[in-house]
């Protein structure tokens, strides 16, 4: 089995991406659509994790202010699951964002998902919130140059 994680630099691709978001959000874990798609598609900079040519896993970065990049709407569908597709989207976001200028990289996890983000370096700060129904945490992580 082969993982490959790619910038997303087509329509097809990025449709692969909704998808998935889809899938998880969506249908697993009860988002309002409306909410799930935003109008910050346009500006973000989409990944999408594949196994061998399955699609399985996706997540975007966009600016949230200079020198910090905002990861967002990391997504694995459930058989894509553990097979370090997460790991994976976020390294090559991480990698992406280091390459484009960002020191620290910001993101909001569902409370279930600390232990993934904690493990990857990252620090979990502030009180749990309420995000489209969702207990979710602010996390930070600085990037080494």
């Amino acid at each position: 089995m082969h993982m490959s994680v790619k910038k997303v630099e087509s329509d097809h691709e990025l449709n692969q991406a909704f998808e998935i978001r889809q899938k998880v959000f969506v249908h697993e874990q009860g988002v309002p659509e409306d909410e799930e798609i935003d109008e910050k598609e346009g500006s973000s900079v989409h990944f999408l994790a594949k196994l061998d040519d399955k699609a399985i896993g996706t997540c975007r970065m966009r600016w949230y202010k200079p020198h910090v990049a905002k990861a967002e709407r990391v997504a694995v569908i459930p058989e894509g699951r553990g097979t370090g597709a997460g790991r994976e989207l976020m390294l090559a976001l991480e990698e992406h964002a280091r390459q484009e200028g960002a020191t620290k990289i910001v993101l909001s996890a569902q409370t279930h998902a600390l232990p993934f983000y904690e493990k990857l370096g990252y620090i979990a700060e502030g009180d749990v919130y309420l995000d489209a129904g969702i207990d979710h945490k602010d996390m930070q992580k600085k990037l080494s140059l």
